[in-house]
């Protein structure tokens, strides 16, 4: 049974990420929420899905909502919830706050705002390149399966390859890097499902994301990085999409709640502080 007099922070990670994505961000936020950080599926210690399934952005609005009522079924879930999310699980904590607008107390995005959209002409394209992409995938684990899996020799190589990715220190990643893999007969793997990079075979339409932008009623609070994606800062974006939505700018690119944690939870306990101040 969580504490029902502590909000509930459900974290959510981004794109090939884990829920150690958090990790920087738990010490100063422990004694204010109870924090439930969960893998995706596909990501970190959760399984990936059936041999015949992709993942399909939508799947994982369908993911989270099966989290919540199981949370609520099992009485657990505290009366006050505010979802957190980085990059791909920003997009589908929007999403889900707008079909479940009642559910939700508040959310905080971490660089990323509504889901993907592109210009319906593009469709016949994108179609056709996601279906490629999956093609491309089951012609490499067919190949797989008369070869040794790709590996690496250390964790500490790992550590290396995913910072040369991702422009960060070792000390900011490793959290990932450790739930992100494991050892087997002295070699190391990754745990994310390949199927990951498949490309998508639909994005909305701009009108389509923005209905679901101007569907939600919880504040929200858009945090985005100096160096991160400039199309997500304010001046952007149109307002009237985003009714409830203040924004402010930390130090650090697409994944600053790793290189500057104080800031970011700085920001997350004064938004949440306003807010359950206006819902008591």
């Amino acid at each position: 049974m969580l504490p029902p007099e502590k909000p509930l922070l459900v974290m959510l990670h981004g794109w090939q990420d884990n829920a150690a994505s958090f990790t920087p961000l738990f010490p100063a936020l422990t004694d204010h929420f109870s924090l439930l950080a969960v893998d995706w599926p596909g990501h970190g210690l959760s399984p990936h899905r059936a041999a015949d399934n992709f993942y399909h952005f939508v799947d994982y609005v369908d993911d989270l909502a099966q989290l919540m009522t199981t949370l609520a079924n099992a009485c657990v879930m505290p009366s006050r919830v505010m979802l957190v999310g980085h990059s791909l699980g920003a997009l589908v904590a929007t999403c889900y706050a707008a079909a479940f607008a009642e559910r939700v107390d508040g959310l905080v995005l971490i660089e990323g705002l509504a889901p993907l959209s592109e210009p319906p002409m593009q469709a016949a394209t994108r179609l056709r390149q996601g279906i490629e992409s999956r093609q491309r995938y089951r012609a490499r684990a067919l190949q797989r399966e008369s070869r040794p899996p790709r590996s690496m020799a250390s964790l500490e190589q790992a550590l290396a390859l995913r910072c040369q990715v991702n422009g960060l220190r070792a000390e900011q990643l490793r959290p990932i890097i450790e739930r992100g893999v494991y050892e087997d007969r002295g070699r190391w793997h990754w745990r994310h499902d390949p199927r990951l990079r498949c490309d998508s075979l639909y994005r909305m339409g701009r009108e389509h994301a923005n209905a679901l932008s101007r569907a939600i009623s919880a504040p929200i609070l858009s945090i985005v990085g100096q160096q991160g994606y400039p199309q997500l800062k304010q001046d952007q974006i149109a307002q009237q999409d985003w009714p409830t939505l203040i924004q402010h700018e930390v130090a650090g690119g697409h994944h600053c709640h790793l290189e500057h944690p104080d800031a970011v939870t700085e920001q997350i306990l004064s938004f949440s502080s306003k807010i359950h101040k206006l819902i008591r």
